[in-house]
């Protein structure tokens, strides 16, 4: 008895000891990812007008390390997804080294860009080079997953919606679940290695509960279709503009210099840098009864998206959350619902609406905002699911539905 339990579970234990030390080495990179990030952040807040004028400069070294230093690098969640879907046998190690280091330097200088891009390819890498040393059937691939959810949730410190973002963002309606443990056990060391190293974790105390009724439920649904349909429309925009800009200027040098220097005049003639870097400004304004106009997630995303486009580095989900949180202090008092809960709803949804995923947000709005909100946060994030028009921020995510 004891000889066959051994066997059915030897692999799962050894993979759950792997995912551990997993978890653990993508925190460490995750903690000095985020708090150089947040340094640089601050250092650009001070002299924007210093060092946006070289924004296009830069953007040209980060275009030559690309191609000269990291070569196929270039294709960043594409090589993560390829890897997920066994169409390449392995992962640059490269790849983390040249993502962080020009993810800072698009910070650094002004660029409008998130940074859980790289935090998904630091562990994705680091989770499939350990995965090609073990000898066990579609293990490169189980700690690929387990890596990325190590990658999301030592950043962000929300391990939950980090196995789930995990697990679900490959491939549409369908989950990973061949991972589900060794991600659990990835995802959780990862958030206490990070908490215990002092990266901070972004959290809100609602103040304003509202009770649930009929009016209430048509309200929400009414707020979750409109978050899905921005979402949607920013994954179709963010393909649109990257492909248009591929075709109209094809040489790589020119298309970051020419799209880095309308967005150094764009981001600084709007507000002188409001819309640089994060968007964690415009996150604690919606929050703490700041200046939130109606257009910022507008703004935000149109830079965020030639940012990308153009050649820079970091990642759309921070932009996502921020044009959720500023569109839910535009949209509640249209409502009569209370702005910190529609910002929050907001939040959590258009996240998930632009990544074409429906538990990760739920999770993400809990462990940020308070379980207390989980009926609303399931609410309104399935309702965006749904009407997002079925569009992604990711090209290679795949489709699998019971119902054609």
């Amino acid at each position: 008895m004891l000889k066959q339990i051994y066997q059915e579970y030897k692999d799962t234990v050894l993979l759950g000891i792997v995912a551990a030390v997993i978890g653990i080495g993508v925190a460490l990179i995750d903690v000095l990812f985020g708090k150089v990030l947040n340094s640089l952040s601050e250092f650009r807040e001070e002299h924007l007008a210093i060092l946006l004028p070289f924004f296009p400069i830069v953007g040209l070294l980060i275009v030559y390390i690309y191609l000269n230093l990291g070569k196929d690098c270039t294709k960043g969640m594409g090589l993560i997804f390829s890897a997920g879907f066994k169409e390449r046998e392995k992962i640059p190690k490269r790849l983390i080294p040249i993502a962080v280091g020009t993810t800072w330097l698009t910070h650094l200088f002004g660029g409008s860009s998130g940074r859980e891009g790289v935090a998904i390819q630091i562990g994705g890498t680091f989770g499939h080079a350990v995965g090609r040393r073990l000898h066990i059937s579609n293990c490169s691939e189980i700690l690929l997953v387990a890596g990325m959810a190590a990658g999301f949730s030592g950043l962000f410190l929300t391990p939950l919606a980090a196995i789930f973002f995990a697990l679900e963002v490959f491939v549409v309606g369908s989950f990973e679940y061949i991972a589900l443990f060794p991600t659990i056990i990835s995802a959780f060391f990862a958030y206490f290695t990070s908490k215990a190293l002092g990266l901070g974790k972004y959290v809100v105390q609602l103040q304003e509960p509202i009770t649930a009724d009929y009016v209430i439920v048509a309200k929400l649904i009414m707020i979750g279709i409109a978050f899905g349909i921005v979402g949607g429309i920013f994954a179709y925009a963010f393909s649109t503009v990257r492909i248009f800009l591929g075709v109209s200027l094809k040489n790589p040098y020119i298309r970051v210099a020419t799209v880095g220097a309308i967005v150094a005049l764009g981001i600084f003639a709007f507000h002188q840098g409001r819309y640089s870097g994060l968007g964690g400004n415009i996150i604690n304004a919606c929050f703490q009864g700041g200046d939130v106009y109606w257009y910022d997630f507008l703004l935000k995303a149109a830079f965020t998206i030639l940012t990308l486009s153009a050649g820079y580095q970091g990642g759309e989900v921070t932009t996502l959350f921020t044009m959720g949180a500023s569109l839910g202090v535009f949209l509640a008092p249209v409502f009569g619902l209370p702005v910190e809960l529609v910002a929050a709803l907001g939040y959590a949804a258009v996240f998930g609406s632009a990544t074409n995923t429906i538990l990760a947000p739920i999770f993400i709005g809990v462990e940020v905002f308070g379980y207390d909100y989980l009926p609303y946060f399931f609410l309104v994030c399935s309702i965006a699911y749904v009407f997002n028009a079925n569009k992604s921020i990711y090209a290679m995510q795949r489709k699998n539905y019971l119902f054609h």
